[in-house]
């Protein structure tokens, strides 16, 4: 079956969002990730608790409590609400549900590269006169960025896929919310099983390209 042009949407507004969430989470967690891996104060385990819990969580709890928080009477929502933005039932829902349910695994991947990086190879740069910002793009990030680029993966995998604390936060508006989980949810539903399966093979295609064409990267880096 063709998909109209009209069906495209949510595969399109899923694409998008998927790469937005990259940028974003890594932007976030690589730093974060690089503080936990070479650092310990007191909390630690709460807060690394607190950072893998959507992990964890259903993401329809996930969901409620992002719901709570950027309703128009949550905490978030009402002071974005003298500015008069709005993120319930938005595409920008979209992108804060898929990044705080995938920000855990790109977390988890990037403190488990960053820590299996040799701190006697960082200390001989620093030893030759590097600043840090030097050791940390020319020794620690290379070391470190197959296992980043496995974060990279999932989080573009997770947030392509997620379903449960988008449909809370953002819906299912058709041309304006819906992804491409949501669009598979409802044509099962609705009984278009053509529509349905059309989705899943694009989104199994999709995350199979990713994968396929990051192991072949790292294939070629060791070469």
């Amino acid at each position: 079956m063709i998909i109209h042009l009209k069906d495209w949407f949510p595969v399109l507004l899923s694409l998008r969002v998927a790469f937005i969430v990259v940028i974003v989470v890594a932007v976030l967690a690589l730093p974060l990730a690089r503080r936990m891996a070479k650092s310990w104060f007191p909390g630690r385990d709460v807060v690394e608790a607190l950072i893998t819990l959507p992990l964890v969580l259903p993401p329809s709890v996930t969901g409620y409590i992002l719901l709570i928080l950027i309703g128009r009477r949550g905490p978030i929502g009402a002071w974005l609400a003298h500015w008069d933005i709005t993120l319930i039932f938005t595409w920008w829902a979209v992108v804060l549900a898929a990044a705080v349910v995938a920000f855990p695994l790109m977390y988890q991947s990037a403190k488990a590269a960053f820590s299996s990086v040799d701190k006697n190879l960082e200390n001989a740069a620093r030893t030759l006169g590097a600043g840090e910002m030097r050791v940390f793009f020319t020794v620690t990030l290379p070391l470190a960025w197959p296992g980043i680029m496995a974060g990279v993966v999932l989080t573009f995998a997770r947030a392509l896929g997620e379903f449960g604390a988008t449909l809370m936060v953002a819906g299912n508006i058709p041309g304006q919310t819906q992804t491409i989980p949501l669009a598979i949810y409802f044509a099962s539903e609705s009984g278009d099983d053509a529509t349905a399966m059309t989705l899943v093979a694009l989104i199994t295609i999709f995350s199979f390209l990713v994968i396929f064409m990051v192991n072949r990267w790292n294939q070629g880096k060791k070469h």
